[in-house]
């Protein structure tokens, strides 16, 4: 058997192994509730790959073994170069209904720079057909991009506005280790990525898609009204998520848990029956600083009530003592008892949440 459809099979039995996930006990024992699923991700790699029909065997297995609900959000995400105009058409006959495409820039020596597989005009030709077929699609920008211009930079947002695709995810170039932007800038071919240029570069994004009705509803992400991320917000308002497949994260409220990434051994457990995943359980001070590190990256910001409800009075102190700075600072403020980040204080949000968090509360 190839080694793709041992993994599909191997997807799909990991599903059934996991429906009983979203089970909830309630305290009399006696009456049992199902979480319905609401929104289904092909993400991670490029799941695009696989055949049409595999990923209707994948959203069937879902259905088969877990409450879905009316019209779910089914994303597919791809790369330009994986969506020809027949897998397009192909997709669309399916239950997908959104697409999350890597588009990255719209100009070739950016696009060679980071080294993707596409390159401008196919990026461009894969928008053109897919947004025949797709209402709900969003697409990637990188900003930051060294030797990017401002103009340049509004270029590309131009660009993709000009395809009228109702959610943008954009997010500021970072270098990995061992790749090819790596090494050229270690030959000095390239200069590092500036920090000042990126954040000059975010808040001309910020400005440009407002005006034309996007929403800023989390820090790297854009959408207009109705078209927000179902999937990702779930993720940013703490609900519960399954992760399947190789490296997959999954979340039940109190633990969260992680599949091994080795396709080998995925399968090889799969196959045998186990479940290929390690498990921790958050602390109350880990509860706390995943929701300040979210909350502050939403327009939903940080309810100072929950904070005291779920974490007690002491939390509250300290948020409210650590936050008072980044106030003064203009980086933050309170609006009918959340705390939120300014347009000033978004591009910075990761950074000041880090001086929020904390070590240990006894």
């Amino acid at each position: 058997m190839k080694k793709k459809e041992e993994m599909v099979l191997a997807l799909a039995k990991e599903i059934e192994m996991r429906k009983g996930e979203l089970l909830e006990n309630h305290f009399d024992k006696l009456s049992v509730t199902k979480s319905k699923i609401e929104t289904i991700y092909f993400g991670g790699g490029t799941p695009s790959i696989l055949s049409v029909e595999e990923i209707q065997l994948l959203i069937d297995t879902v259905y088969k073994n877990f409450d879905v609900v009316e019209n779910p959000e089914i994303t597919l995400e791809a790369n330009p170069d994986d969506l020809s105009d027949e897998q397009i058409i192909k997709l669309s006959n399916t239950q997908i209904n959104r697409l999350s495409i890597g588009i990255q820039s719209f100009f070739e020596d950016d696009l060679k720079l980071m080294n993707r597989a596409h390159n401008a005009e196919e990026a461009k030709k894969c928008l053109e057909t897919a947004t025949q077929y797709f209402d709900n699609i969003t697409i990637d920008l990188i900003y930051g991009i060294p030797n990017m211009s401002n103009e340049r930079w509004l270029q590309n947002i131009e660009t993709a506005l000009s395809f009228c695709i109702p959610h943008i995810s954009s997010y500021a170039l970072t270098v990995e280790p061992k790749t090819a932007l790596d090494k050229f800038i270690k030959k000095g071919l390239v200069n590092q990525p500036d920090d000042e240029v990126a954040q000059e570069h975010f808040h001309i994004l910020v400005n440009r898609l407002q005006e034309e009705g996007f929403v800023h509803y989390e820090l790297s992400n854009f959408g207009k009204p109705d078209y927000f991320s179902k999937n990702n917000s779930a993720y940013w308002l703490g609900k519960k998520y399954i992760g399947i497949g190789p490296s997959a994260h999954s979340y039940d409220g109190t633990n969260r848990s992680w599949n091994v990434a080795n396709n080998t051994l995925y399968i090889k457990s799969i196959q045998e029956n186990q479940l290929p995943s390690e498990k921790e359980t958050l602390t109350t001070v880990d509860q706390y600083n995943e929701y300040i590190m979210t909350g502050l990256r939403t327009i939903w910001g940080v309810s100072l009530e929950r904070i005291e409800k779920e974490f007690g009075p002491k939390y509250l102190e300290y948020l409210n003592l650590q936050s008072q700075k980044f106030i003064e600072d203009e980086l933050l403020f309170v609006e009918n008892g959340i705390l939120k980040a300014t347009q000033k204080g978004k591009f910075l949000s990761d950074g000041i949440a880090s001086d929020l968090f904390l070590l240990n509360l006894e």
